[in-house]
C-alpha cells in the first residue's frame, strides 16, 4: 500500500525528532549536565523509523544500549525520555534507568537494555505472548552486528524459527562492535547470511534509504501477522558519532565517517520528498523549526522536573 504524504511526512518529522534529540544529549553531556554514559543513534535514524512505521499498538519493540532512536520512532515521549536521561523523578523510570534503560511497556516499549544481545529472547518470548493471546501483535528486535556473535542471537533464532513466532529480527549494522570492525569480529560480509541456518527469509537492505527499511520491514511485519514466522532484516548503516560519547574514534578514519555522512538518510529523504514534489524547502524548514521547539521543550522539561527523594530508592525495584 502507497503511502500518502501525510505519511511520509510524519516519518521525515520522526527522523528530525531523533537527530535533534541525540544532538541536544550530547551537547548537555559534553558540559556535564548528565550523569552516566550515552550511546548516541545519529546516523541510523532510517532503520528505527522505517520499521516503527509497519506497527501497530498491540506490537512490542526490543531495543539496546543505543535505544534514544527506538523508543521516539516508537512515540515516546521526548520529555520523559530526557528527564530520564538527567536521572529526574518525571522520567519512564523515575531517574533510575538513565539513558540505558527507557521503557515504556504500555507503548510496546519494552525497554533500551545495558547488556548486548539481551533484546533477542525479550522479543522472542514477547512475540510468545502474541502468538498464545491470538492477539495479531508483533515483535521486533533491534540489535547491532556484533551482537549476533552472541548465544542470544541464535537461541532467540531457533526458537522462532521452529515456533514461527511473530518476530521480526532487525540488526543495525553500523560495522563496528565498539571499536572492533565487522570484518575483523565475523567471518561473513552478511549477517543476514545467518537466518539460512535456520530456516527463514534473511535479507540485505541499505539502512540509511528510509523506504527500502520500510519496504523490507512492511513485508516481514506481514509475513509474522499471517503466520509465517520469522525474518532476519540486516541494514547496512553507520554511526556518526562514537560508541559512546568520550569515544576517540581512532579505530576508523575522518574519509570513512565523511564517506558516511555524505549518505545521510535524512538528507536523502529530504531530497526525495523535495524531487516528488510532496513538500517544499519552506516546508521542511517549518518541520525542522518545530522539531527544535520540541527538543528546546523537552530540555527545559528535564531540567525543571525534581530529582528523585531518597524514599524512592527501593521503590519500583522489589516485588511485593
Amino acid at each position: 500500500m502507497a503511502l500518502t504524504k501525510e505519511e511520509m511526512m510524519e516519518m521525515y518529522q520522526r527522523m528530525l525528532l531523533i537527530r535533534e534529540f541525540e544532538d541536544s544529549v550530547a551537547n548537555v553531556f559534553s558540559q556535564g549536565q548528565i550523569p552516566g554514559f550515552v550511546h548516541l543513534y545519529v546516523g541510523e535514524e532510517a532503520v528505527a523509523v522505517g520499521v516503527c512505521s509497519n506497527l501497530s499498538d498491540q506490537d512490542y519493540i526490543a531495543s539496546t544500549h543505543r535505544g534514544h532512536g527506538h523508543g521516539i520512532a516508537r512515540g515516546a515521549s521526548v520529555d520523559k525520555m530526557m528527564a530520564e536521561i538527567f536521572g529526574k523523578i518525571d522520567g519512564y523510570c523515575k531517574g533510575k534507568g538513565g539513558s540505558m534503560h527507557i521503557a515504556d511497556v504500555e507503548l510496546g516499549f519494552l525497554g533500551a537494555n545495558g547488556i548486548v544481545g539481551a533484546g533477542l529472547p525479550l522479543a522472542a518470548g514477547a512475540a510468545f505472548a502474541n502468538k498464545y493471546l491470538n492477539n495479531n501483535g508483533v515483535a521486533v528486535c533491534f540489535f547491532g552486528d556484533a551482537a549476533s556473535n552472541r548465544a542470544t542471537f541464535h537461541e532467540a533464532l531457533n526458537l522462532s524459527s521452529i515456533w514461527k513466532l511473530p518476530v521480526v529480527f532487525v540488526c543495525e549494522n553500523n560495522m563496528y562492535g565498539i571499536s572492533m570492525s565487522q570484518e575483523r569480529h565475523q567471518n561473513i560480509t552478511d549477517v543476514a547470511d545467518r537466518a539460512t541456518a535456520y530456516g527463514i527469509p534473511g535479507l540485505t537492505v541499505d539502512g540509511n534509504d528510509l523506504m527500502a527499511v520500510y519496504e523490507a520491514s512492511s513485508e516481514a511485519v506481514k509475513r509474522a501477522r499471517a503466520g509465517e514466522g520469522p525474518t532476519l532484516i540486516e541494514c547496512k548503516t553507520y554511526r556518526h558519532r562514537g560508541h559512546f560519547e568520550g569515544d576517540a574514534c581512532v579505530y576508523r578514519s575522518e574519509d570513512e565517517l565523511n564517506q558516511w555522512k555524505k549518505k545521510c538518510p535524512i538528507k536523502r529523504f529530504a531530497a526525495r520528498l523535495l524531487e516528488m514534489g510532496l513538500a517544499g524547502q519552506d516546508e521542511l524548514d517549518k518541520i525542522n523549526e518545530q522539531v527544535k521547539e520540541q527538543i528546546k521543550s523537552a530540555l527545559e522539561f528535564a531540567r525543571q522536573s525534581p530529582l528523585p527523594d531518597i524514599t524512592e530508592l527501593t521503590k519500583d525495584v522489589y516485588c511485593d
